[in-house]
């Protein structure tokens, strides 16, 4: 018998585990050819790679980096937003369905005070303020961002959450007719997300409203989304419909979806990577000219946000608390 040793794929060939399980589903509806051929993210991490290192240039409060920012042309157009499809292009493609006005945001949970809330009330008195941070993606590719947001903590101080509260779970829109991607289980619906209480009052952590100065795009989470600049984006949860505190560790989607790669924290981490690929270094989507990439640069811990939040973890197994 003749053996043929192939190499093995690279991780930007792998199909996600949701999709692959869920293509006997895809392929009743004869949709599966542009879900299985997600990348989860060109250029993601090869073995070994050579990486040059950023020297962090951050003001002293984490609020903003001297980074040259990301084309509003490359923010807005290449985005993880399942709800819209698996594909990097498809939010931009698809997400005009999503009407992001009027909308309501509902507290619950451990709080004093709960209910349903406008989003301008829900926002209300807070002044939006100007962040540019560097977002990180899992799968090993990066941007600069000009953000436009309320710090989270200001927020959820309003609604004076009890000594029971410990997290605060959030939830995205969940509809069908909005968000045709959702009528696929590439995951289990609604989005869900969560961070401790002190991660959430963290005054890195923001709900942005706008980027490049201008209201957020539908494909970038319209009206309303989290941005927290130290975890890995899928944390970064968008269209933000519910918001509960919580006395337990909250559920959070790609962690019910794979255990085993997606934990709870997400922080970025260097030294502790995807089973199925490295987190050593990352690259940054320039879009200049012919290229997508720019060179690989090395990934810093916390996304380079130590100095501000390390010591909310200080004592913590970061292998085991991934």
């Amino acid at each position: 018998m003749r053996r043929f040793d192939y190499p093995a794929p690279p991780p930007s060939e792998i199909t996600p585990e949701p999709v692959y399980r869920a293509r006997r589903q895809l392929l009743g509806l004869g949709l599966a050819s542009p879900l299985l051929a997600l990348a989860g993210c060109a250029g993601a991490e090869d073995a070994a790679p050579v990486a040059t290192a950023v020297a962090a240039t951050d003001s002293p409060d984490g609020f903003r980096t001297r980074e040259a920012p990301t084309r509003w042309e490359d923010v807005t157009s290449y985005n993880n937003f399942y709800e819209f499809g698996t594909g990097k292009a498809d939010p931009a493609r698809n997400a005009h369905t999503l009407k992001p006005s009027p909308w309501a945001v509902v507290v619950g949970g451990e709080a004093e005070l709960t209910g349903t809330f406008g989003l301008e009330d829900f926002l209300r008195p807070h002044a939006v303020q100007d962040r540019i941070y560097r977002l990180r993606c899992v799968e090993g590719w990066s941007m600069v961002v000009p953000w436009q947001g309320v710090p989270l903590g200001e927020v959820l101080r309003r609604f004076k959450p009890t000594s029971r509260a410990k997290y605060v779970a959030f939830t995205t829109l969940a509809d069908p007719v909005q968000m045709p991607g959702i009528r696929f289980p590439a995951l289990d619906w609604p989005y869900r997300e969560g961070l401790r209480l002190d991660e959430a009052m963290n005054p890195l952590t923001l709900l942005a409203t706008g980027l490049y100065g201008k209201p957020l795009p539908n494909q970038n989470g319209a009206p309303l989304r989290l941005v927290v600049p130290w975890k890995y984006g899928f944390k970064s949860i968008k269209s933000i419909v519910r918001i509960d505190f919580t006395e337990r560790m909250p559920a959070t989607s790609w962690n019910l979806a794979q255990p085993s790669e997606y934990g709870f924290y997400s922080n970025v981490n260097p030294d502790v990577d995807h089973p199925r690929w490295s987190q050593r270094s990352e690259r940054r989507i320039a879009g200049e000219g012919n290229r997508v990439f720019a060179e690989r640069i090395a990934t810093l811990p916390f996304n380079g946000y130590g100095a501000q939040v390390a010591a909310m973890y200080s004592g913590m197994d970061l292998r085991k608390w991934f």
